[in-house]
């Protein structure tokens, strides 16, 4: 499974030093948890460290982007989830979203219909709380089957 990269320094700000981002971290994800059981994070010099039980890759995949889109989380190691079905990237792959990006761009650039980027809102919505409020640096799940 492994290490997966993100920009530190966007992102939502939830905790304002490292000795309370553990706890941040994990309870963000329990809010709108997408389907892992157990979930808990530890966060050392910006590496949050998952673990818990998830239901499909497409959870760990939602886990790995709530964790990731966390401002001063620079990677997300996936090391200690398990994930009962599925693999990780076999369904969806990530996306950076570049200066200039807009939902409907990508949908049109992805699918050819940028009428459909409400597929990439509904895939995404632990990290897209407001589809008019994304941001270059963020990563989210580009569904490949629609």
């Amino acid at each position: 499974m492994g290490l997966f990269d993100f920009v530190g320094n966007i992102g939502k700000k939830i905790f304002n030093k490292e000795e309370d981002a553990s706890q941040a971290v994990t309870n963000h994800i329990a809010e709108d948890n997408p389907g892992i059981d157990n979930v808990a994070v530890t966060v050392e010099n910006g590496v949050a460290k998952l673990s818990g039980v998830a239901a499909t890759a497409e959870a760990a995949e939602k886990a790995i982007l709530m964790a990731g889109n966390i401002e001063g989380i620079e990677s997300v190691n996936i090391d200690a989830i398990k994930v009962l079905n599925g693999s990780l990237g076999s369904d969806d792959e990530f996306y950076t979203i570049q200066k200039g990006d807009s939902l409907w761009k990508i949908a049109e650039k992805t699918y050819g219909n940028g009428a459909k980027y409400t597929a990439i809102v509904a895939a995404n919505k632990e990290v897209i709380k407001d589809e008019n409020k994304i941001f270059p640096g963020q990563k989210i799940r580009l569904p490949k089957s629609l």
